[in-house]
């Protein structure tokens, strides 16, 4: 027992010790950064300023904004719309079959997502596989541009990202009790309002926790970008890349960091009390 109390204490210290050098240290270095000045001549200069979050008022970056926001929301959508009923189905199989289409699922994460975005661009380019087979069969008659379109780069964002919306999706799928969905079919429920009135209500913590898995990379994923969408695709992502590596201007880039950083927690907030008050249903019901 002593043995096991000492490891417990070393575990936990050995953890927040590790998130509070590289998560908190982290964020507030970003932070104060971001109240900093910037010069050609050098990175950062200790002097107090407002303008770098002033900056980010600019009708250039509110698009830049915007349009993260709208690629996110797309590419969580169609995670939504095609991994919930994946997730159902997985759940609903036999354990053998269960665990096969479950290693289909993850064998992606053994590779690289950048490897994987090649692959996608091998697929999508103008003499790539699609349009070579489009063209076999006679539905189009000159190649498609979708490499380095918007489409393109949702197209990347779902295949990587779909196994995030998938699992907590399946969890929650797993712990879900059948008999409720027996008893609403045996009072005479349709397929519709099964899925509106019991599986949706019930199943809210995994589309929440999907939803937030899927969404924030979503805005934050710039290799993907860059290489599916090229230079007409300018994401949040990409936005802080360039303005650490290639403009040299840390302060903004802490910036717009610091405001995605507070999106997330926001996020993460109203998925919490979601979850608070799912808690609080299932304990009056």
């Amino acid at each position: 027992m002593k043995y096991d109390s000492h490891f417990r204490y070393f575990s936990l210290t050995l953890i927040w010790a590790w998130l509070g050098i590289f998560a908190l240290l982290a964020f507030l270095l970003v932070l104060g950064v971001s109240f900093l000045d910037h010069t050609q001549a050098h990175i950062v200069i200790p002097r107090l300023t407002f303008t770098n979050y002033q900056f980010l008022f600019q009708p250039m970056l509110l698009k830049i904004f915007g349009k993260s926001f709208s690629i996110a929301a797309t590419v969580t959508f169609f995670c939504l719309i095609i991994g919930y009923p994946f997730a159902y189905f997985l759940s609903q199989l036999d354990r053998h079959y269960k665990s096969l289409l479950m290693l289909f699922l993850i064998i992606p994460f053994w590779t690289s997502s950048l490897v994987r975005s090649y692959a996608i661009m091998a697929i999508l380019k103008t003499k790539g596989l699609l349009n070579l087979l489009l063209l076999t069969l006679g539905i189009i008659h000159q190649p498609m541009q979708l490499l380095f379109t918007n489409v393109a780069v949702i197209i990347g964002l779902v295949y990587n990202l779909l196994p995030f919306m998938v699992l907590p999706l399946y969890a929650n799928f797993e712990r879900l009790d059948r008999r409720l969905l027996e008893a609403a079919e045996d009072l005479g429920a349709g397929r519709f309002i099964k899925v509106y009135k019991i599986l949706l209500p019930l199943t809210k913590p995994g589309i929440y926790a999907g939803v937030m898995m899927v969404f924030l990379p979503s805005m934050t994923l710039f290799y993907i970008p860059d290489l599916l969408g090229g230079a007409r695709s300018l994401l949040l992502g990409n936005l802080i890349e360039n303005q650490f590596l290639f403009a040299n201007n840390w302060p903004v880039g802490s910036a717009v960091s610091v405001i995605l950083t507070a999106v997330m927690g926001g996020m993460l907030f109203i998925y919490w009390r979601a979850t608070q008050r799912h808690e609080r249903q299932q304990v009056l019901l």
